[in-house]
């Protein structure tokens, strides 16, 4: 029990990285109804792009003061890569058969990737990250590390602006009426093409937040690293509830806590030594992800998606 605040806060921290990642999800399919499986790629993409800016900067220039740029680099990167992604290869399939746009979505993951290895001809393998690489004693034994920091800081704050500006907000409430009916929301004078290629922004910016803060806590990035992020963000949605903001966020923090937690004791329990460590915690994680549906199909919270004709 001793570990058990070191668990929640390492937990915490992972969690509301998945929590990013995931509402970039949740946000094109309550508007759109599509799973968009290249957005991990675009996590990676915001990563190369913060990397990026750090080569460009000086190495005698402190990391604190060059994470903003990294941050706005990451951004930019993503949320153009996201907007050219809904313009040229979704939007031409919006009202095609629901197979074509998966499809879709995972030829250009792939390209995307390889996209990246053109321009970093090393991203197969990792490339170092900058990071803070200290931490901050809290109580006893409890660490906080300043990389996880960043993201604990983040997360909150990008999920609250966003939940106030969808509920508050003239934009906002034009995201409401196109998730619930595009057809009628046109009909009233919404520029339903822009509400859902600001959909694709808001979660390609949500995601370079998450890539830089994935890139401090592990200190390396590569061309790979968007696979099993938006496996495990895509997981956090519909754990959540997907189409919920939050649902998404409380996904991510419980499926962080799951994972750190099970690495930690599950090898511990006499018998299943061999099913625990790092190795396994992807295997618990969705397991976990199986467990809730059983009891809650719908996630957490709940979907807030709109049944359409």
């Amino acid at each position: 029990m001793h570990e058990l605040p070191q668990v929640l806060v390492s937990g915490i921290a992972l969690g509301a990285l998945y929590g990013l990642i995931a509402i970039g999800y949740t946000m094109v399919y309550g508007i759109v109804q599509l799973i968009n499986f290249a957005h991990g790629e675009i996590v990676m993409i915001g990563a190369f792009g913060a990397l990026t800016i750090h080569l460009w900067l000086p190495d005698t220039i402190p990391l604190a003061a060059t994470l903003p740029l990294m941050l706005l680099g990451g951004v930019i990167a993503s949320v153009t890569v996201a907007g050219a992604a809904e313009r040229f290869a979704y939007r031409p399939l919006r009202n095609a058969p629901r197979l074509a746009p998966l499809i879709t979505a995972i030829g250009l993951s792939i390209a995307l990737q390889q996209i990246v290895w053109a321009f970093y001809p090393d991203a197969k393998k990792s490339r170092s990250f900058p990071q803070f690489g200290d931490a901050f004693q809290l109580a006893g034994n409890l660490r906080l590390q300043r990389d996880d920091l960043f993201v604990l800081i983040a997360a909150p704050l990008c999920m609250l602006a966003l939940g106030i500006f969808v509920a508050k907000s003239r934009t906002g409430r034009a995201m409401q009426a196109t998730a619930q009916d595009p057809d009628t929301a046109r009909l009233m004078g919404i520029n339903t093409d822009r509400i859902i290629v600001l959909a694709f922004a808001i979660g390609g910016a949500f995601a370079a937040v998450a890539a830089v803060a994935q890139g401090l806590r592990a200190g390396q990035i590569n061309f790979e690293m968007g696979f099993v992020l938006g496996l495990k963000a895509f997981t956090a949605a519909v754990l959540g509830g997907i189409g919920n903001i939050y649902g998404a966020m409380l996904g991510g923090v419980l499926l962080g806590i799951g994972e750190i937690a099970s690495v930690t004791y599950i090898q511990h329990i006499p018998g299943m030594h061999q099913l625990g460590g790092g190795g396994w915690k992807d295997v618990w994680a969705f397991a976990m992800l199986i467990a809730v549906l059983l009891v809650r199909p719908q996630g957490l919270l709940g979907e807030r998606v709109a049944d359409r004709a």
